[in-house]
Formats: C-alpha cells, sequence, structure tokens
C-alpha cells in the first residue's frame, strides 16, 4: 500500500498502536514506572516499580495509588514537568529508596492538552551500572577544574602597588592617591612623563578595586592606527563590512563589562573619536561598528597619558567636555629625578629581574656607580635607567659594574652632560685626591670660564662685539657688562 493511501483514521490507529507499543517496551525494560494524572496524583504502577515501595514506606500498592506525588516520592521534580510540560530526560533522583536515573516525560491527548505525567526508572544503582559513564563524567570535571585552575592562575595581577618600588616622599605620595582612587568607581587620569610607571600603576589600582576579580583590558592608542581605533574600541557587528568576521567581534569596552578598562596615551586619541568616547563614558552603551544597536557596558576607566592635556584643549587638539570628564581624579606620577631617593632600591630590583630573566647573577654596583645613577636627570624615567644597567651589565666582564662602566653607556646612548657625583656621594679617598683647582669657591671657577669664552669669542670674530655676542647666545648688553672684567 502506497502512503498517500493511508487514510487519516488508519494513520491515527498506527500511532495508538505506536504509542501502546512504546509503552509497554518502557514498561518492560526499565527499571519501574508510573502515572500521574494532571493534577500530580499517583493512578497507576507497573510491577517493577513495586519493589520500591518498602523502601518509600508503603506495604502495598493500594496505599501508595492515589496520593499527590511528592507526598509519597521524596525529591521528586514531577510537580515542575506538570507546570511547564517540558520533559527531563535524563535525571538523577535520589531519596530513602535509592539513587536513581530517571526520566520523565509529559503526557497529551489528541488535542494536544496536557493530562498527566509519566516518571521511569532507568537504572538503579547508577553507581554500578553507569560506572563507564560515571568515570568519564569524573575524568571530563577533574579537566574542567585543571583549566579553571590555569586560567585563575593566568589572571593572577600582573603588579600590586607592591611592585612601584620606592620609599621617598613623591613615591609614598602618589601610593597614597593611587589607593584612594582604586575605592572609587570614579575614571581615574595618570599624568607623567613616559617610563615613569603608569601602567603598573593602572594594573596597581585594578588589583586593589572592587572589580579586581573582572578583567583588565589595556589599549594603547598610539600603538593602533587610526583607522583601527574605532572597530578596536567598539567592536565590530557581523559583516559589517567586506572581510568582517561573520560572528562579529567584541570591542575593547565589551570586553572590559565588569572590570577595568585603561587606555594608554589618551593624549593621542584622534579627535573624531573623541566624540564617541565621551558619549560612551557619559550614556554607559557603545554602538558596534556596522550595527544600528546600542550594547551596555560596565567599566571602570583609567586613562593615562604623558602629554599636556591642558595644552592640549588650549589648541583645541583634545575635546574640553572629555577632559573633565577624564579628570576627575587626576595623579601625577612623579619623575625619577624627583625620587632620586629611590635609584637604589630600583637598581636592586630590576637587576632581580634582569638575572631572572636571563639566569644569570644579578649586576652589583660600586658605592660611586650607584652615586652616579642617582645623580642623572633621566630623560626616560625608569625605562631608561633599566636600559643603562641592561647595557652596562651585558658589556662587563663580571657582574660587578663601575663608574667607568656607566659612563661608557650614558655617553653613548645620548647624554650630553653626565651629571658628575656629588662630593658627599664620593669615597673619602676621591676626595682627598680631588685636584685643588677644583676645590675652590665656585663663583671664581664659573668667572674664569665666562672670561675664557668672551676672549675666544672675539678673537674668533676679530673684536666685532656684536658678532662675539651673537657667538655666545647673549644680548650685546650682557656682553658689555662681561667686558671690564677681561680688559
Amino acid at each position: 500500500m502506497e502512503d498517500n493511501d493511508i487514510l487519516p483514521r488508519d494513520a491515527q490507529s498506527i500511532l495508538e498502536l505506536a504509542a501502546r507499543s512504546m509503552f509497554h517496551l518502557f514498561s518492560s525494560v526499565s527499571q519501574g514506572m508510573f502515572l500521574v494524572n494532571r493534577s500530580g496524583r499517583i493512578v497507576w504502577v507497573n510491577e517493577g516499580y513495586k519493589r520500591f515501595l518498602p523502601d518509600l514506606g508503603f506495604s502495598s500498592v493500594d496505599q501508595f495509588v492515589g496520593h499527590m506525588v511528592e507526598d509519597v516520592v521524596p525529591n521528586t521534580q514531577m510537580r515542575r514537568v506538570l507546570e511547564t510540560g517540558q520533559a527531563v530526560l535524563i535525571d538523577l533522583l535520589t531519596n530513602k529508596a535509592g539513587t536513581f536515573v530517571v526520566s520523565r516525560i509529559p503526557l497529551r491527548d489528541e488535542g494536544g492538552e496536557l493530562i498527566g505525567a509519566i516518571g521511569i526508572v532507568l537504572f538503579d544503582h547508577p553507581e554500578t551500572t553507569l560506572q563507564p559513564l560515571i568515570s568519564k563524567f569524573a575524568h571530563l570535571q577533574r579537566d574542567l577544574d585543571d583549566a579553571r585552575r590555569e586560567l585563575a592562575s593566568q589572571r593572577r595581577h600582573k603588579y600590586t602597588f607592591a611592585s612601584f618600588v620606592g620609599g621617598s616622599p613623591a613615591a609614598v605620595e602618589v601610593k597614597r592617591q593611587a589607593r584612594r582612587a582604586a575605592q572609587s568607581s570614579s575614571p581615574v587620569l595618570l599624568l607623567g612623563e613616559t617610563g615613569t610607571g603608569k601602567e603598573l600603576l593602572a594594573h596597581a589600582i585594578h588589583a586593589a578595586s572592587p572589580r579586581a576579580s573582572g578583567p583588565l583590558i589595556s589599549v594603547n592608542i598610539a600603538a593602533v592606527p587610526d583607522t583601527l581605533l574605532e572597530a578596536e574600541f567598539f567592536g565590530v557587528a557581523p559583516g559589517a563590512y567586506t572581510g568582517a568576521e561573520r560572528k562579529g567581534r567584541d570591542g575593547k569596552f565589551k570586553l572590559a563589562d565588569g572590570g577595568t578598562l585603561f587606555l594608554d596615551e589618551i593624549g593621542d586619541m584622534p579627535q573624531a573619536l573623541q566624540a564617541k568616547l565621551l558619549r560612551a563614558l557619559q550614556e554607559g552603551e557603545i554602538e558596534p561598528l556596522g550595527s544600528n544597536k546600542l550594547v551596555p557596558f560596565d567599566a571602570r576607566l583609567i586613562a593615562a597619558t604623558s602629554r599636556d592635556l591642558g595644552a592640549l584643549v588650549r589648541e583645541g587638539r583634545f575635546r574640553e567636555d572629555l577632559f573633565y570628564r577624564l579628570n576627575v581624579l587626576p595623579i601625577r606620577v612623579p619623575p625619577l629625578r624627583e625620587r632620586r631617593g629611590d635609584i637604589a632600591a630600583l637598581v636592586e630590583v630590576l637587576g632581580e629581574d634582569m638575572a631572572l630573566r636571563s639566569g644569570s647573577a644579578a649586576p652589583e654596583l660600586s658605592a660611586d656607580a650607584l652615586a652616579l645613577l642617582s645623580a642623572q636627570t633621566w630623560r626616560g624615567n625608569i625605562r631608561e635607567l633599566r636600559n643603562v644597567l641592561e647595557q652596562a651589565a651585558m658589556r662587563s666582564d663580571s657582574q660587578h659594574i663601575e663608574t667607568s662602566e656607566l659612563e661608557q653607556v650614558l655617553r653613548e646612548s645620548g647624554v650630553k652632560q653626565i651629571a658628575a657625583i656629588p662630593r658627599e656621594a664620593l669615597d673619602p679617598s676621591q676626595v682627598a685626591q680631588a685636584p685643588p683647582e677644583v676645590l675652590r669657591p665656585l663663583a671664581q671657577q664659573v668667572a674664569e670660564v665666562e672670561q675664557r669664552a668672551i676672549e675666544a669669542a672675539l678673537a674668533a670674530t676679530r673684536g666685532n662685539k656684536v658678532a662675539a655676542a651673537r657667538l655666545l647666545g647673549i644680548s650685546r648688553a650682557k656682553l658689555y657688562e662681561r667686558l671690564p672684567s677681561i680688559v
């Protein structure tokens, strides 16, 4: 007989036959089965289920049938099936009768109305019957736990306030301000020269904040091409442009949700993007590139710059309203020349880190070498100090670094005038050996140098005082003031 020859009543008959067959099959192969009506009252149990009744506290089927299912089967979830109409195909049920693998399936009439449910005990004693499955699940669980531990170790904070080395008044003050800022949700603006440790402080503020368990997402604005910054910040909708990822891509704002977003070199942000950043901060929502839907985010902002934002505002290169939005908790990170007392501690920490990375011993500096480092102005701050130490350590034949080696590195690094070691920092034997001409009053020595310079300028210009003043970089009046002392 062809399929299209089957009459509707024949199809219904086949369906009813299949239902009866499946019912009898489940009843025979399962460990037990019972039925409940729409209200949750037990109306039937099969022979297999009867063996569980004594453990449930019933001596006969008559005592069991007719009760509400939750009153006679502890911990059952059958009521949820009756309320939602959704099947629970596999579940574990534990009560005083034991532990079972069960299924709960809703029953419906021809019109689709819920009329009851069937409970099936698939396995009893699952600890033995399902041992291979349980073993595999336990193995997967162990792998998951290991992965979680590994992820947790990777999420450990890179820097804390202990990483900001220094006990000088300037260092102590900046850490005090940063600790207070960590407890606030307002934007933080870190100001300071390059290499002073602004990124380190951003990490430390996040680690000490209530958002420490959330992510810290960093963006160096100066390192990202202007054309890619908007996508980097706000993300890309699926298929936003040719070549865009099919699934789209989350931006840094969304990735930082629940944590902290650190924007380094904020002063280099293109003006076209400044308005969008301001709106995102004010509204707490972003619009991915190529999308017309607003996506909310919850991230605390820390910004940093080595540029003078106030000057950029006056020049019209940085939005004034964005500046005020960022400049809520400004923290000035002092340059190294304002915390010379920390250089010895910094040299020790940097040396230990160099040793850890290279697998060799940490460099050892003589007292004079350390005094020489402390006397420098350090245009590149801590980053420059580390570079000089690394160069000196690589050039030295031993782990001991002397003053001469540091002076050579400084000269080759472009330092035009190396600061002399303060007299009080010199070794006493060196002070005793110092030539007498350098132990005279400073004003007298300066006057002598000045006279020699003017004499040389007049000689070079054949007595032309206007040309000599121009050569010396002073005014003609200033030159005339100095002339009597040499005439």
